[in-house]
């Protein structure tokens, strides 16, 4: 679990070690602030995903459904640095055509969006908890973010974004499947 007091000292010694006064107005309560806001920005630790899915409702549907541009925030692993955009997730009900209430896909993406992440990772957890906790004939998920660590330092380069993909099922082994739903994502 985390542990805000651990956060709090490593923030201080941070704020030391760049050359500040953790004492001083603007910074003395930093440390509580920091170490509040990483138990809401990592949340996700520790919470099994496919637990929102266990709801359904098995109405016989067997057609695509899409549900596009649910936002997220997450944490670059490799520099502590936010990386925040939109997922775009299509499933195929399996046999027993049971769906979810769509609020409990964008429950997932926050659920595994809360972790330490990279954007591959995060694209590949989302497809196999939806894959593992509702069994559809397929499912694809594409994810576009921004990184600060690439826009804010290292190549600076803002504006970019990167695209990520994770394809199962139905939509990996039907190439029409697939452009349907690209299709379908081109039509927002």
């Amino acid at each position: 679990m985390l542990d805000q007091d651990k956060i709090k000292k490593a923030v201080t010694s941070i704020i030391e070690s760049i050359g500040e006064d953790p004492n001083r107005e603007g910074l003395i309560d930093t440390p509580k602030r920091v170490a509040e806001m990483y138990a809401e920005l990592f949340a996700g630790l520790g919470v099994d995903p496919t637990e929102e899915l266990k709801v359904g409702y098995e109405l016989g549907h067997r057609e695509m459904v899409i549900i596009r541009d649910i936002p997220f925030y997450s944490m670059c692993e490799h520099h502590l640095l936010p990386f925040y955009g939109t997922v775009d997730i299509g499933y195929i009900p399996g046999m027993n055509g049971r769906v979810v209430g769509i609020s409990k896909l964008a429950r997932v993406v926050e659920i595994v969006a809360r972790r330490p992440q990279i954007q591959e990772r995060l694209t590949t957890e989302i497809a196999d908890t939806i894959m593992e906790g509702m069994s559809p004939s397929g499912v694809v998920v594409v994810v576009q973010a921004q990184h600060l660590c690439m826009i804010m330092r290292g190549v600076e380069k803002p504006g970019s974004s990167i695209v990520t993909s994770a394809i199962r099922g139905a939509f990996m082994a039907r190439p029409e499947t697939r452009m349907e739903f690209l299709s379908l994502l081109k039509n927002k």
